[in-house]
């Protein structure tokens, strides 16, 4: 997979500090409802093992059942989105915002578009898809 190896992030207020080893994909854009709602607009996402993920500060993490089988990780205290996944799963997507620095990763591509706000476009160069890839 492309991307840094070693790569931090962290939430605004600094709480909630990410090390990640190795990146599992490139950044996915979702533009789900779900992700709308939470965000303001659309999420944009990589993914890693659990293996490859350390976080510091986890009491300052609380995580948020958004649906059935997914939950959202979020610092208490100021409110930033860090993280989402499915729930028993092996593997975090991190949001792409929470990075510091270069990352060397790339919009791979566009998923649930049909969800999309009209009040902006889509750029060409990832790929796009209607619902989920």
């Amino acid at each position: 997979m492309a991307g840094i190896q070693n790569v931090t992030g962290s939430c605004l207020c600094g709480n909630v500090t990410l090390s990640i080893k190795a990146f599992e994909r490139n950044v996915v854009a979702c533009h789900c409802k779900q992700c709308r709602k939470q965000t303001g607009h659309f999420v944009a996402a990589t993914r890693v093992d659990n293996s490859e993920l350390h976080v510091d500060g986890a009491g300052s993490l609380t995580w948020y059942q958004a649906s059935e089988g997914a939950e959202r990780g979020f610092c208490k205290h100021c409110g930033s989105l860090l993280m989402w996944r499915r729930q028993d799963s092996d593997k975090t997507s991190i949001m792409a915002g929470c990075l510091d620095g270069a990352t060397g990763l790339t919009l791979d591509r566009h998923i649930f578009v049909d969800d999309k706000g009209d009040y902006y476009d889509i750029e060409p160069g990832a790929a796009v898809f209607a619902q989920a890839d």
